[in-house]
């Protein structure tokens, strides 16, 4: 905050004079503490001043009964004069308890003191010399000068060190002796004054010499203070300043002035409230602490208020205290302080406070305080429950990355996720970070779910976009949970588990993909977590067994290798599809675990097999990003005795995900031991071609989903494949075809040049007696069986769903959907062309007509086809997908 540099001026006629020393004190200060112990040192001799008075009653007894017959003569003179000395006397008592006298400036009060001590004096000396006749005794002229000189002398020792007083006082009394003393009486007189005065000024000497040690102890102490506050401020950990009574400066440390100097052109004379910036309300400080102007005007002391200062060109925070100046009879001169700069203390609280409330890597809001904003976004100002949705992000393959480039360039990926998200979500919702790789966002009061999806499909979208991260490209992706209050809970910890269940689901689907809460997810999720013990324990016990699926050449249709696939035989649940577990085994860290004995057994199981039959083994991306995976490649080889040319990795495209030294590394290490290569599921990752410049592949393996449906009409998937097998020959690179099962799709293939071909149409995947068997019969090339044609896609299900017919609902089973149409178990002979409506979700419908029916079975057909692949994404169907290195049967 900068102020004009053309400050009006300001009236300083009224401003006391001040001057000022190096340690900051004014000279007005000390001339008041000069006058306060004047009418300290008045007052005392006032008060002591009785005793004078008992010396001259008691010198005019002893004088009455030492005088001679006939030598003192009582005339009204000696009565007036007497009279005057016991009334003046009394006065100066007096002087001690007046307030008039008190209230007068200090030179008034010596100036009236000498006066009255001199009237005193001769009144005194006057009293004894017309009382006395000197002709007829000599004698009493001597007492009346002893007399007088007692007098003076005790005058001296009580004046203290306002000997101007005693002085006064002797001047009176040599006044009055000096025209009625013949001269050697008077000689006589002066030195037994000066002799008395002698031992009085002795006496006052000695204290003087330990005052004036005092003093100079005193000197010493603020010598060493000027110093100490010298280097206090030199050293700027603090400074000083001093207003008038009118709040304008009239001191502060040269520290402050220096760097003032851009702003002000001279801080004197200026309020010092001009010098901070006033709060925006009342007088109360956001602290709870009066302001500064508000303790200023009041005159009260002030401790350490926290203030912004307005004279430097960056935001700058100071702690002030002062206190108000008062003269010994309570006038006020203004206030005299301290200040300190607090910038460093509120910029480490300001740290502290941000790692409390904020992520330190990404800077969004942390757990705790994205739970503070989701329980305020929850409660309308009624109390009742406001419209609010949440979304959980957690980011795929993400440890990948950590694994892979270490845990720095996984940092800087979450920081570049962080950038892109808010940019998504602009100012419409609240994003933080759960922790790890998860995400959190609140939108307030936004609870459509069009509005909703879009966003999530857009935050998917910008998020799966590919990073460079150290000049490496980095492609991940984001699944995203859902729940929306209150329809899936009224509290913060309810919509947080819901949204979490959708985002498992999320994450079952496919990942990469949105997904909304539903009731069913929370049995889904015991299930899941039921799954994962009993994974756990079948590794434990040897549950899991492998399966082995040919791989035939379309040149001599001879069996050239066989591809390992893992299967779980529970216990109770009887055989579970590796689509189900395999993902559960790598949210649950557990697939290196089964892909190395995967590899073990494989090579075992193998190594007895003829010698030109090949072994193919899926390596998980966890597996290859592993430092250590070629030694154990190597253990397995050499504990089984396998030839490293018969086992063949098959490696998936998202391991180049990661471009960069250390998957060049892996690929070389791993081709120095001997073994074969291939590229897995090619043309489903996110990687471009790139890689096959300098990848070592021997072999390209073609997805199952440009093969299935590839000989019906309307289709590019023979394209895509005649494509695929160009760049294979260019590359020098053998291709396989993968789950074909009519013969169409096997003739198409052939036609297209593939070399080998894997798929139902030869075999299902075999247990290893039954693979041995196949090898050794007698029944020369395979034989392909299955139907000649192809027909629509369609998925295996077993869901219940709802059936619409004349407002009535029906509850069914729903099995075996397609493109055009369904099975439906649950309807009783339902006449053909009934016009039904399907409800697969709630926000899902369309329509169907029955086309056949038998007891409780009915097929229809829809009124239009459907995507099955985007309906499984976006709803979360539960359909047979390959993930991992896992096949489906």
């Amino acid at each position: 905050m900068n102020l004009p540099r053309n400050i009006p001026s300001i009236d300083t006629s009224s401003v006391e004079p001040i001057g000022w020393t190096d340690l900051g004190l004014s000279a007005r200060p000390q001339l008041d503490d000069i006058a306060d112990r004047i009418t300290l040192d008045l007052r005392v001799l006032c008060s002591f001043w009785p005793m004078v008075l008992v010396v001259k009653l008691a010198a005019l007894l002893f004088y009455n009964l030492a005088e001679p017959a006939g030598s003192m003569t009582m005339s009204s003179m000696t009565v007036a004069l007497a009279t005057i000395t016991l009334l003046t006397d009394l006065i100066i008592w007096a002087l001690a308890k007046a307030k008039w006298f008190e209230k007068l400036p200090s030179h008034w009060q010596l100036r009236l003191m000498l006066l009255v001590a001199c009237i005193s004096a001769i009144s005194f000396a006057g009293t004894l010399m017309s009382a006395t006749n000197f002709a007829a005794s000599p004698l009493l002229a001597a007492y009346c000068v002893v007399y007088q000189c007692l007098t003076t002398m005790i005058v001296t020792i009580i004046a203290g060190k306002q000997r101007v007083v005693a002085l006064a006082f002797s001047s009176g009394v040599a006044i009055t002796l000096f025209p009625v003393l013949p001269p050697a009486a008077f000689g006589v007189a002066l030195l037994l004054f000066v002799v008395a005065t002698f031992f009085a000024t002795l006496q006052h000497i000695r204290h003087d010499h330990h005052e004036y040690l005092r003093v100079e102890r005193k000197r010493g102490d603020e010598t060493r203070a000027k110093s100490l506050l010298s280097e206090y401020e030199n050293a700027s950990l603090g400074w000083f300043w001093e207003t008038d009574r009118h709040g304008r400066i009239v001191y502060i440390s040269d520290t402050i002035r220096k760097l003032a100097v851009d702003t002000f052109e001279d801080l004197m004379s200026l309020p010092l409230t001009q010098l901070v910036a006033p709060y925006e309300e009342d007088s109360i400080s956001p602290s709870g602490e009066r302001t500064l102007g508000f303790h200023l005007s009041s005159r009260s002391a002030f401790k350490e208020i926290s203030v912004r200062s307005v004279i430097f060109h960056e935001e700058r925070w100071w702690s002030i205290s002062g206190n108000p100046i008062f003269t010994s009879n309570g006038q006020f001169l203004g206030f005299r302080g301290s200040g300190t700069d607090l910038t460093a203390m509120r910029q480490s609280q300001e740290k502290v406070r941000q790692l409390a409330q904020f992520d330190s890597l990404t800077g969004l809001s942390n757990r705790p305080q994205m739970l503070g904003i989701l329980e305020k976004a929850l409660v309308s100002q009624t109390g009742t429950t406001r419209p609010t949705a949440l979304f959980l992000l957690d980011l795929d393959r993400f440890k990948s990355v950590n694994d892979t480039l270490g845990h720095p360039a996984g940092d800087a990926l979450l920081k570049q996720v962080s950038k892109r998200l808010l940019g998504v979500i602009g100012s419409s919702g609240q994003a933080g970070r759960q922790g790890g790789d998860e995400f959190t966002v609140i939108f307030p009061s936004i609870y459509d779910r069009e509005r909703l999806t879009s966003l999530a499909e857009k935050v998917i979208s910008s998020i799966s976009r590919p990073y460079m991260i150290d000049d490496v490209q980095v492609t991940i992706s984001v699944s995203v949970g859902i729940a929306i209050a209150p329809e899936h809970g009224i509290t913060s910890e309810s919509l947080i588990r819901n949204a979490d269940l959708a985002l498992y689901a999320a994450k079952e689907a496919g990942r990469g993909v949105h997904c909304f809460y539903d009731k069913s997810m929370h049995a889904n999720a015991e299930d899941r977590r039921s799954l994962e013990m009993d994974l756990r324990k079948a590794l434990a016990e040897n549950q899991l067994h492998l399966v082995y699926q040919p791989q035939v050449s379309t040149v001599d249709e001879e069996i050239s290798g066989y591809e390992a696939l893992v299967r779980w035989e529970h216990p109770v649940r009887g055989s579970i599809s590796p689509s189900i577990f395999i993902p559960i085994a790598e949210d649950a860290g557990l697939i290196s675990h089964i892909g190395e004995w995967v590899l073990r057994t494989a090579c075992s199981e193998v190594s007895s097999w003829p010698q030109n039959v090949k072994i193919a083994v899926n390596v998980s991306p966890t597996q290859f990003a592993n430092p250590g995976f070629p030694a154990i490649v190597v253990n397995a080889l050499a504990t089984s005795r396998l030839a490293a040319n018969r086992l063949e990795l098959e490696i998936t495209e998202s391991v180049f995900l990661i471009e960069g030294d250390e998957t060049d590394k892996m690929f070389s290490s791993l081709k120095s031991i001997g073994v074969r290569l291939s590229l897995d599921d090619f043309g489903t990752g996110y990687s471009s071609l790139s890689y096959l410049k300098k990848a070592p592949f021997d072999k390209i393996k073609i997805d199952q989903s440009f093969v299935r449906g590839a000989a019906m009409p309307d289709t590019r998937n023979a394209a895509i494949i005649k494509s695929i097998v160009s760049l294979a020959e260019a590359l020098d690179m053998e291709t396989i075809a993968e789950g074909a099962e009519t013969h169409d799709e096997l003739e198409l293939i052939k036609t297209l040049g593939c070399s080998h071909v894997q798929g139902y149409i030869y075999s299902r995947p075999l247990v290893a007696e039954e693979a041995v068997a196949l090898l050794h019969s007698d029944f020369g090339p395979m034989a392909p069986s299955g139907m000649s044609k192809s027909r629509l896609p369609r998925r295996k299900m077993l869901r219940s769903i709802i059936v619409i017919h004349d407002d009535h609902h029906y509850t069914v089973q729903i099995r075996n959907i397609g493109v055009r149409g369904a099975m439906l178990v649950g309807l009783w002979h339902v006449p053909e062309g009934t016009e039904l409506i399907i409800e697969l979700l709630p926000d899902y419908q369309f329509k169907a007509v029955a086309r056949w029916s038998h007891d409780d079975r009915t097929g229809v057909q829809f009124a239009k086809d459907i995507d099955l692949d985007h309906l499984a994404q976006v709803k979360g169907l539960e359909t047979q997908r390959k993930v991992g290195y896992s096949r489906a049967a």
